[in-house]
Order: structure tokens, then C-alpha cells, then sequence
């Protein structure tokens, strides 16, 4: 954001120099990024001097008359200067330019004046003209002036004699933040100024602002009042659209803006001077002498300022006649409505309109405005009008004209004040120190932020809706500091620190740079992705939400508009970036969170996120490819469980709303992790066209499960003995099923189980299948006998026989 030096002077008094004003806004949080000297008149006049012509005698050369002068200009001597101009005199007071001095044309060219003979005389000079001085274009003949100024005086001196003002100005160069939408004007600057500085604000007077006693026949509706809270009108008649003045050109100028025409160029500096935008229609173009603001239907076309039509989306808000669309609210205005150079009649507008609104509708277009800079961050709801006065009391002195009637201002629900209380001990506990409660007021005062009570302990303070930044103690505390200064901070010798939360216990930074090593080992690559993400997403995997989305109130468009619910679909975007780059072998993962809103609080969980997809072996001379399986992702989830010291766990069929199938892993019936074959809707979504495997880790949780003991035991003396039972039963069994079984009927002796092998035919029947399972057995105080073993072997098929049915085969 640009501003003006000589601009911020008119606002509040200023002795510093642009560099040490830079130095208090960047103390205060307003970062000055450069500082530029900006001249109205290339060379900003130096060199040219007042001067007076003490004789003059002409000479021809080729039919060409010139004239040999000699002119004072302050100096012991008078210079000896040949001019070519036919209306050069003695006893003239001229204005010239010295030796050394440079001249600059319109054309970018440029000469400097040096001692030379011209036609065989010396010339130590030039006696000038407007467009060699560069406060006109004229080439008639030399200025003249009518002035008793010194001889030697400097130029630019008679011009402020004469009410003209070529003073340099500095263009102040501001990276706005974000949250700083208060400070995108003079004014909001000069603000912050008032606090550091303790000096008054000067606004500008609105004391000329005299309507004729006649009332508009203007009418004002609002169709949505959420999408515009308050709307302000003044008509102003027999207006003259001409250019603007020298003070006004050089203004908008300074801050990188180009002047259009006196209405236009009002106001560009009324939203520059206070931050509020503006907009002039061209009245006898108010079709009905209606104002509605509404929203148009869908794919209404719409020709802006710049020739451009444009096709409305249906939630786009514009200012309309009473019959068609003249602007789109708080971006830009419309071609046909736009002040001409033969208006006559203007219609004011100044409005507060939705942040919302105008971010989604700048956005949709991709129109970035001074004015929808300004709206998409927030305004000052209070602040339209005296706006409109003001704008009105300057196109009345530019253009002429006559107010007709009081501003129409329609505002049918007040904005408020933000009401907050604030303890001293937490602006002593955040700022660091002790400051003196009179200090405290004080700062809050100059920041307009007023103070309704304070019983010692606390207070409760009112802070103005344009401070859109400060709606919490924290925030007012932040206020006090940068006004007192940062520097102003002491640090003591020995530093102690305030910790809202105690250590703990374990050292999660430490536990995740442990699985992110064991990942990266095992050949996968981390990403990380926007929490921000499509509302869609959320939707697809409503069915897992553990509460309601998030949804922001400033977002950057449609498409992220909702934090994330799952880390699944964003991780997959990445997976599809990849794969149209012809990357089809993918090992991701991220530790990332997740976000919802449950019993209205906002809460959010960490995860950890695997993506597998591709080929498992890629196809070489040796071999074949091997397509990824469930059982790999399997093996990399037991990895990471193993080192997380997760070692016995239960499990159960995955959400059949994510997962084509896959398992869930629980520690005390709470899920850990789910992994599995994401259903192709949810790829396709993400415009991912191959399979996916897909793990998600309650990350927060597992670092619970965590106790960071290893327990030793002693390796069996004795040896383990293998039985294997081929068990036909009904394909809805589970192998959990079949393992649950075998750990309950023996708990002794039954060191593991496991399917090697799975079968399904037309011999075993319709609806069933064989595992065929291996049992490891083991008795740690002494070697097993057959007839150990067969009893063992026996209680498991009777069990088998008994809960599932199952037919014991040969």
C-alpha cells in the first residue's frame, strides 16, 4: 500500500522526515518496505532561479533575431545569456536556469546547461519557458513573471508565492498485513501516528456541506441486508466533468494513481484519504431514479468500466436501477452508468457492504480493485456519512453543482461496537512488564478504543467495528504493546518465561521424526498439503466426520472455503499431481490435522496419512510388475504400530463409506487406524483414475498408547510346535473370527496363528470357503508330548465345530 508523505501531513501535524515517520510505522507494525521521493516537476525545480533581465540588445542570424541579455540572478556579476525568445525585455523578472541545472522535455529527453558561445557570444544560462520548467506545455515565450522576490530566489519559492506547490513529495511504501484492514488509508495510518506521536487528527472539514432545501426523488431498497448493512445516496446536480486541479493530480500521482476527470478523481481520494470506497453513477442513467441492491439471476451479462462483459454467477451483489444492473458492489462499476465527460447529474454512493461477498465475487471475476482491496478486509461501517459530505463539499468547489436534500442512509441494523474485558494482570503477564494504568488508558484513547470501566482488576473496553483485528483480550493487549514499543521492553539478566501449558511427558517431535525416518527408510516421501480445502471433500466424507465443518469467514474462494475434515482428499490431490506427470508409483505420507466443530467449539485432531498406489515392483528384465496390495500398506501400518510399541491390538471391518475394504485397527475398542482400497468415487473426486490404498493413524491418540518401556523377556528354552487345520466355513467368516476363537479356547500354550492360504470352489459349495491355518504352540517350562499337543489340537476343532460350523478337511 502506497502513501503519501505531504498527503499524511494534511492529516495530522508532521515535523519528521519521511524516513523517521517510516521508522515509527514500522515500530508500530505497519512495516515500512521502502520510501521513494516522488517530484511533481521532473528535477523538482532545482537550479531555477528568479531572475531579472538588466539589458537586452537583439541580433539577427539567418533572418533569425535573437537577443544578447544580461541578467541578475543573485550573483556578483550578471550572466551573459543569449535567448532566442521573441518577447524577452529588460526590467523583466524571468525565471532561469543556472549552470549545471538539467532540463527535461516531455518527450523524456534532457540537456544540461553549460557555458558556451552561441553564434560567437557567451551563454551562461537560459531564461526559460513554461514547458522548459516543466509547469506547462507553452513554447510561446519565455515566463514573465509580476513578483518583488529577490534575485537568486529560488524558483519553486515564487511558485508557493503564487499558490502553486512543486514540493517533492515521498511515496511511503507500507506492507499491509492482512489484519490491518484499518490502516489502508492516510487516515488509518495517521492513526497510528496520533498514538505514537500524541497529536491530534485533523479531518477534513465538512462545514461547506449546504444542500438546497428541495428533497431527491431518489429511492433506496435493500434486497439483502446481510450482503450490505448500510448504503448511503446524494444526488448533486449541474455539475461540470472537467479536469482536476494541480493539487489533486499531484496527490493521486504521488501514490501511483493517474487522474481521470474532478468527479472520478474525488473519489479515488476520498478512499484514499479515509478508506472508504466510493462510487459517482451518472444520475439521468438511474433508470427510475431507483437504487436496489440485490442479486442478479445467473448468467445476467454485465459490461463493467473497461469494456469488459461479464457473466454473472447468480450470488454475485450489484447495485442496480430499476430496471438492469449498474455496478458490482464494492468491485467495480459498470460502463453505461459511468460519469461521461458530459454528465451533468451525479448520484453519490457510499456503502458498507459483506467482506464475504465482495472476496467471492472479486475472486469469481478476478477483478482486484482499490476498492474491493479495501471491502474484502473489512471497513469502517461508521465511517459513509461523513464520506459522502465530504465528497459532496469537494465536487461542489471542482465541479460545481447543487446538493439536493440531507444524504439518503439506509442502515437497518446497526453494527456495534466489540465489547471485551481485559485483566491488567495478562496485559502485565503477555507484554512482560508493569505499565502504569494511566499509560494503558491513554494508548487505548489514542487508538479510539474506549474505555467503559476499570475496577483495578479489569476492564471493559469498546473497541470500534472498523478495528476488524480486534475482538479478544489478547488482541487489545497487542494494541497496548506495539503503541508502547517493543524496544521499550526490558530484558533482565536472568530471563523467565510463562507457559499456558505444562512439558509433556513425552517428546512428540521426537516420536514423529522416529516414523518419519522409519517411512523414508521404507522408501516413501512426505508431502504437505492446504488444510484448507473444497467443500465437496468434506461432503463426500460426511459419514466420518466426528462433527460438523469448519467453515471460514474470509475465505480466498469458492473452491477453500472449509478446513479440512480428513487428510484423505487432499493427500490425493498430490497423488493425482503426480500421476499426470507420469509418477505412477507412489509411496506418500503427512502429519497433518483435521478439523471440525462439535457442541459450537472448534477442535482439531493430528493424523497421519499414508497413500500407497501403483506398482508394488516396477517391470524389469528379471521380472514382471507387481501390482501394490492391501497386504503392503498391511505391513507398513504394523511397522509403524511396532515402533509406536503398539504390539496387541483388536480389529474390525473398515467404514465401508471410505474404504472398498479394508480393516480397522482398536487399542481398548477406540480405532488407531484405519487402512484399506479407497472407494473410486473418492479417487475420481479427486481426479486420481487408479487404485489407491490408503491408511489413516489417529496420530494424537496413538501417542497416548505410547509408554516408551521395552520389556525384556527370556527366549523359551524349549521348542515351538506347528499344527495346521484346513477349516471349511461360510465365506461371511472372518479370519478376526477364527483367531478371536483360537486365543480364547487356549491362552496357555497358543503362541500364534495364521492363514497361509485361502480357498473358495464349486467342491466346497455355494457360500463357503477353506482357510487353511497354521497354529504355533509352546510351552515355556518344558518340552510338549503328542498327547499334549492332540488334546490342544482337539479342543480347537471342537470349538471351530461348535461356533462357526466349521467342517475340519482331510
Amino acid at each position: 500500500m502506497k502513501i503519501s508523505y505531504n498527503w499524511l501531513k494534511g492529516l495530522i501535524d508532521i515535523q519528521e522526515s519521511a524516513e523517521e515517520i517510516g521508522k515509527l510505522l514500522t515500530a508500530t507494525g505497519l512495516e515500512v518496505e521502502g520510501i521513494e521521493e516522488i517530484e511533481s516537476i521532473k528535477g523538482g525545480l532545482k537550479g531555477f532561479v528568479v531572475g531579472e533581465v538588466l539589458t537586452c540588445e537583439t541580433f539577427m542570424v539567418k533572418e533569425k533575431q535573437l537577443s544578447l541579455t544580461t541578467v541578475s540572478i543573485g550573483a556578483e556579476t550578471p550572466s551573459t545569456i543569449v535567448c532566442g525568445a521573441a518577447n524577452v525585455r529588460a526590467g523583466q523578472k524571468v525565471i532561469v536556469a543556472t549552470l549545471g541545472t538539467t532540463i527535461y522535455f516531455e518527450d523524456g529527453k534532457s540537456f544540461v546547461i553549460e557555458k558556451r558561445k552561441v553564434y560567437g557570444h557567451p551563454s551562461e544560462g537560459m531564461i526559460c519557458a513554461e514547458d522548459e520548467i516543466g509547469t506547462g506545455h507553452s513554447h510561446d515565450g519565455i515566463l514573465v513573471l509580476d513578483t518583488d522576490l529577490p534575485n537568486g530566489t529560488p524558483a519553486i519559492e515564487y511558485f508557493k508565492s503564487i499558490g502553486k506547490s512543486f514540493e517533492a513529495d515521498y511515496q511511503i511504501e507500507i506492507g499491509l498485513t492482512p489484519n490491518r484492514a484499518d490502516a489502508a488509508s492516510h487516515l488509518g495510518v495517521a492513526r497510528d501516528l496520533r498514538a505514537v506521536l500524541g497529536r491530534e487528527i485533523k479531518m477534513p472539514s465538512i462545514e461547506n456541506f449546504k444542500p438546497v432545501s428541495q428533497t431527491t426523488d431518489f429511492q433506496i431498497s435493500l434486497e439483502n441486508t446481510e450482503a450490505c448493512p448500510r448504503f448511503c445516496g446524494l444526488e448533486i446536480r449541474g455539475i461540470t466533468v472537467k479536469e482536476s486541479p494541480e493539487w489533486l493530480k499531484n496527490a493521486l500521482l504521488a501514490i501511483g494513481l493517474n487522474p481521470i476527470s474532478n468527479i472520478v478523481d474525488i473519489t479515488n481520494y476520498i478512499c484514499h484519504t479515509l478508506g472508504q470506497p466510493m462510487h459517482a453513477f451518472d444520475a439521468d442513467e438511474v433508470k427510475g431514479h431507483k437504487i436496489v441492491v440485490r442479486v442478479p439471476e445467473k448468467g445476467t451479462k454485465f459490461t463493467t468500466l473497461d469494456g469488459t462483459e461479464r457473466t454473472l454467477s447468480g450470488s454475485d451483489l450489484m447495485v442496480c436501477n430499476a430496471e438492469e444492473p449498474m455496478a458490482i458492489a464494492g468491485v467495480f462499476g459498470g460502463q453505461k452508468s459511468g460519469i461521461k465527460n458530459s454528465t451533468q447529474n451525479v448520484f453519490l454512493e457510499v456503502a458498507y457492504f459483506s467482506p464475504v461477498w465482495v472476496r467471492r465475487t472479486a475472486t469469481f471475476h478476478g477483478l482486484k480493485t482499490d476498492a474491493s482491496f479495501r471491502y474484502e478486509r473489512g471497513t469502517d461501517p461508521n465511517m459513509p456519512p461523513f464520506a459522502i459530505r465530504l465528497a459532496a463539499v469537494l465536487i461542489q468547489e471542482l465541479a460545481g453543482g447543487e446538493i439536493i436534500g440531507e444524504p439518503i442512509d439506509v442502515y437497518p441494523n446497526p453494527i456495534a461496537n466489540f465489547g471485551i474485558t481485559v485483566k491488567h494482570k495478562n496485559i502485565s503477564r503477555l507484554i512482560g512488564k508493569n505499565l502504569d494504568d494511566r499509560l494503558i488508558h491513554k494508548i487505548l484513547k489514542s487508538l479510539d478504543i474506549e474505555i467503559l470501566s476499570d475496577n483495578g482488576s479489569e476492564m471493559q473496553v469498546s473497541v470500534p467495528p472498523y478495528r476488524v483485528d480486534v475482538t479478544r483480550e489478547a488482541d487489545v493487549i497487542e494494541e497496548i504493546l506495539r503503541i508502547y514499543g517493543f524496544d521499550n521492553i526490558e530484558l533482565s539478566e536472568t530471563l523467565q518465561t510463562d507457559f499456558l501449558s505444562s512439558f509433556a511427558e513425552k517428546d512428540a517431535d521426537k516420536l514423529q521424526f522416529r516414523i518419519i525416518e522409519l517411512l523414508a527408510a521404507n522408501g516413501f516421501n512426505e508431502i504437505q498439503t492446504l488444510s484448507i480445502t473444497r467443500p465437496a471433500y468434506n461432503q463426500a466424507l460426511e459419514a466420518t466426520a466426528k462433527g460438523e465443518t469448519v467453515t471460514l469467514l474470509n475465505p480466498l474462494s469458492e473452491e477453500l472455503s472449509v478446513m479440512r475434515s480428513s487428510l484423505l482428499l487432499t493427500g490425493m490431490e498430490s497423488v493425482a499431481y503426480n500421476i499426470n506427470r507420469r509418477q505412477k508409483d507412489l509411496n506418500l505420507f503427512e502429519f497433518g490435522r483435521s478439523y471440525f466443530k462439535k457442541d459450537d467449539k472448534y477442535k482439531e485432531n493430528k493424523h497421519l496419512g499414508v497413500w500407497m498406489t501403483g506398482n508394488r515392483q516396477s517391470e524389469s528384465w528379471a521380472s514382471p510388475s507387481t501390482p501394490l496390495a492391501f497386504h503392503d500398506l498391511a505391513l507398513v501400518v504394523q511397522k509403524v504400530l511396532k515402533a509406536m510399541k503398539v504390539v496387541k491390538f483388536d480389529t474390525q471391518e473398515a467404514d465401508s463409506s471410505v474404504f472398498q475394504y479394508g480393516l480397522t485397527y482398536l487399542i481398548n475398542k477406540k480405532p488407531v487406524v484405519s487402512l484399506g482400497l479407497v472407494k473410486p468415487q473418492l479417487t475420481k473426486l479427486a481426479d486420481v483414475k487408479q487404485a489407491v490404498f490408503y491408511a489413516d493413524f489417529d496420530w494424537e491418540y496413538l501417542l497416548k498408547q505410547y509408554s516408551g518401556k521395552v520389556a525384556f523377556v527370556e527366549i523359551p528354552k524349549f521348542p515351538e510346535v506347528r499344527r495346521d487345520l484346513s477349516l471349511v466355513i461360510d465365506s461371511e467368516v472372518k479370519f478376526e473370527q477364527v483367531s478371536a476363537i483360537a486365543a480364547k479356547t487356549e491362552k496357555n500354550l497358543l503362541q500364534s496363528i495364521n492363514a497361509f492360504d485361502v480357498y473358495a470352489g464349486e467342491k466346497l459349495g455355494e457360500g463357503k470357503k477353506s482357510y487353511s491355518v497354521s497354529f504355533t504352540l509352546i510351552d515355556k517350562e518344558k518340552t510338549l508330548t503328542d498327547d499334549v499337543i492332540d488334546k490342544t489340537m482337539q479342543r480347537l476343532i471342537a470349538a471351530y465345530e461348535k461356533e462357526l460350523g466349521a467342517v475340519i478337511r482331510k
